[in-house]
């Protein structure tokens, strides 16, 4: 805190930095990063007004078998459902990469679902309290991966396939929301440039590594789960498609 009582966000950022170095020491492996708060429909909504990232962890991450999973609940605080699109990478991205240098480094594309919390009554935060509760991360569920090279062949197709998309998000068999691709800075693609540059010009942090995930946002608002539940993501573009199953 500084003497007024506030909480920088960059203060922020390194006590996160902190948690995951103790994440790591008690024998948790990260596997890659979400990014949160890239859809800009949803700013007002939580009076955050820029984007912010965390880690994903082998303890946190979900694989589906035939593009479902099931996820527990269990020690989830105030959970919340956000569909999203999540990159594969093949390869650490050139120093100051450009928007095709990042697409040459990506192995794959999933459809997938970020189960989020909060830590803060009533999901009332400031954006650095969202960065020190883990990113708000809780859970992370992956859908079928989709070969980024079957989809497009450079970085302005990629683009240009995911703004235009939408995604119809199901709570059991009712439509509760319809998101577009454009909500998320614009693009997916565009999340993971700005998120990649971001994470560079943090002091302490990791660079992507060949292999990482990272989740780039959601594109309808944040919707409260209860255990029990089933939710289902259908994205317009290549039958693209998530269900996650919620358990006690």
């Amino acid at each position: 805190m500084d003497v007024h009582g506030k909480y920088p966000v960059p203060v922020a950022y390194q006590d996160a930095l902190s948690v995951r170095a103790l994440r790591i020491a008690r024998g948790e492996r990260p596997l890659g990063y979400k990014i949160g708060f890239t859809n800009r429909k949803i700013w007002d909504l939580y009076k955050v007004y820029a984007p912010m990232w965390g880690t994903v962890w082998d303890t946190t991450v979900t694989y589906g078998a035939a593009s479902e999973a099931s996820i527990s609940l269990r020690n989830i605080c105030q959970p919340r459902i956000e569909p999203e699109i999540v990159f594969g990478f093949k390869t650490t991205p050139k120093p100051n990469a450009s928007l095709d240098d990042l697409y040459n480094s990506l192995d794959w594309l999933a459809p997938g679902f970020e189960i989020v919390q909060s830590h803060m009554p009533d999901w009332k935060f400031t954006a650095a309290e969202t960065v020190a509760d883990s990113g708000l991360h809780a859970r992370l569920g992956i859908g079928e991966k989709i070969a980024i090279s079957s989809i497009s062949n450079n970085s302005t197709e990629l683009v240009e396939l995911l703004s235009g998309a939408s995604a119809q998000l199901y709570k059991g068999d009712q439509v509760v929301e319809t998101g577009s691709g454009s909500n998320v800075l614009d693009s997916p693609l565009d999340a993971l440039n700005y998120f990649v540059k971001e994470l560079r010009a943090c002091p302490g942090s990791t660079d992507i590594q060949p292999g990482d995930i990272v989740t780039t946002g959601t594109w309808t608002d944040a919707w409260p789960l209860t255990e029990g539940e089933s939710w289902r993501v259908q994205f317009n573009f290549q039958n693209a498609h998530f269900t996650l199953n919620l358990l006690a």
